[in-house]
C-alpha cells in the first residue's frame, strides 16, 4: 500500500530556509511575479532599473543591493526600441555603469503571444540559448488575447511562465496594469483581471501615485514586505531614472519640524520606543509628537505595536538634526 510521507510535528525542522535574493528586499532569486500599478506610475522605468541593476550589479534605485548578477532578457511590447535604448542608457548613467557592455538582451520581434504554442516555443528556445537569470515582459496585456478575468485562461498562461522559471532557473518579472482609481484596495487586489495574478507571484512590486508622490510597495511569499517607499523620477541632462526620495538636508540655522525630529530620532534606534520615552528623546510636546507619529504611520514609514514606535525601512535618513 502506497502512503504519503509524514513527520511528527516535533520532528519538523526548527528553522525555515533563508530567503535567497536576486535584489535584496525587492526580488527573490528565481521568483516569478508582477510589477503592478495604474497607468503613468513609472512601472516601465522601474522594470528597466531592475534590468540594469541585475545586469551590472549596481544597487537598484541606487539603494537595494544586487546579490546575483547576470544576463537579462527583456521584451518591451509598448515602447519603441529607440525609447527603450534611451531609457536604459539614462538609467545606466545614473547607476554609473557602462552601457555598451551591459548584458541586457532586448527581444526585437514586433509581437510575442504567450497564448500560442509557436511563440511559447520561440521564447523557450531564446531563453535556452541566452540563459538569462531574469526575464522581463512588459506589459502582460500585449502578450496574449485571453480573457484576463477568466481564472482558467490566465492560469494556463502563468503556468507556462512558471514552467520556464523551473526549467531554466531564472526569475520572471511581468509588468501589469492595476485598475484605475484603485488606491482604496490592497495593491495586490487592485491588479486588473483574475486574482490568479496576485496569487501567482513569489515577489510582487506595486507602484502608486498619490498626487505628485510616487510610492513603491513590496510583497514576498517568504520574506517581510515594505510599504510606501517614496520614489522620484530625476533628470540629469537628458537622462531620466527613478531613485528613492532623499529628504532635503536641514539648513544649519533651520528649525526642524516635529515630524523631522521624530523621524530622525527613530532612525537612530533599532528597537520600538514608547511614546513617553520618545517625547523625552525629541524634546517636544506630547500633542506635537502624537501628530507627527500619526502622519508617519499613515505614510507607512513608522510601525506601532505594544512596545512602542519604530521606523520602518529602508528609508533614507536626513542629515543630523541639531537639538
Amino acid at each position: 500500500m502506497s502512503t504519503l510521507p509524514v513527520l511528527r510535528a516535533s520532528q519538523l525542522a526548527t528553522q525555515s530556509p533563508q530567503t535567497q535574493w536576486l535584489i535584496e528586499g525587492l526580488w527573490s532569486e528565481q521568483a516569478v511575479g508582477i510589477l503592478g500599478g495604474e497607468p503613468k506610475c513609472c512601472k516601465s522605468f522601474l522594470a528597466l532599473d531592475v534590468a540594469v541593476s541585475v545586469a551590472s550589479g549596481a544597487p537598484c534605485l541606487r539603494q537595494f543591493p544586487v546579490i546575483r548578477t547576470g544576463k537579462v532578457l527583456l521584451f518591451p511590447a509598448e515602447d519603441s526600441l529607440a525609447a527603450v535604448r534611451q531609457r536604459l542608457e539614462g538609467i545606466a548613467a545614473a547607476a554609473q555603469v557602462p552601457f555598451a557592455s551591459l548584458p541586457v538582451e532586448v527581444i526585437t520581434a514586433p509581437s510575442l503571444r504567450l497564448d500560442t504554442p509557436v511563440d511559447r516555443q520561440r521564447l523557450s528556445n531564446t531563453v535556452q540559448h541566452l540563459r538569462p537569470i531574469l526575464l522581463i515582459l512588459d506589459p502582460l496585456i500585449r502578450l496574449h488575447r485571453v480573457d484576463e478575468n477568466d481564472a482558467t485562461q490566465i492560469a494556463a498562461l502563468l503556468s507556462f511562465l512558471r514552467q520556464l522559471q523551473r526549467q531554466f532557473g531564472l526569475a520572471v518579472l511581468v509588468v501589469h496594469h492595476a485598475r484605475k482609481d484603485s488606491n482604496s484596495c490592497r495593491p495586490g487586489q487592485a491588479l486588473r483581471g483574475s486574482s490568479e495574478l496576485h496569487g501567482w507571484g513569489d515577489s510582487n512590486l506595486y507602484m502608486r501615485r498619490r498626487g505628485s508622490q510616487l510610492t513603491l510597495s513590496t510583497e514576498h511569499r517568504a520574506a517581510p514586505s515594505q510599504d510606501h517607499i517614496p520614489l522620484q523620477l530625476t533628470q540629469s541632462g537628458e537622462s531620466l531614472a527613478l531613485s528613492v526620495s532623499v529628504q532635503p538636508a536641514s539648513q544649519p540655522n533651520a528649525h526642524p519640524s516635529p515630524l523631522q525630529r521624530v523621524r530622525h530620532t527613530l532612525a537612530q534606534l533599532d528597537h520600538p520606543v514608547p511614546l513617553h520615552a520618545l517625547r523625552k528623546l525629541c524634546g517636544i510636546r506630547t500633542a506635537a509628537i502624537s501628530a507627527a507619529l500619526t502622519e508617519l504611520c499613515d505614510l507607512g514609514q513608522v510601525t506601532h505595536n505594544s512596545k512602542g514606535y519604530q521606523l520602518k525601512g529602508p528609508f533614507p535618513v536626513s542629515h543630523p538634526i541639531d537639538p
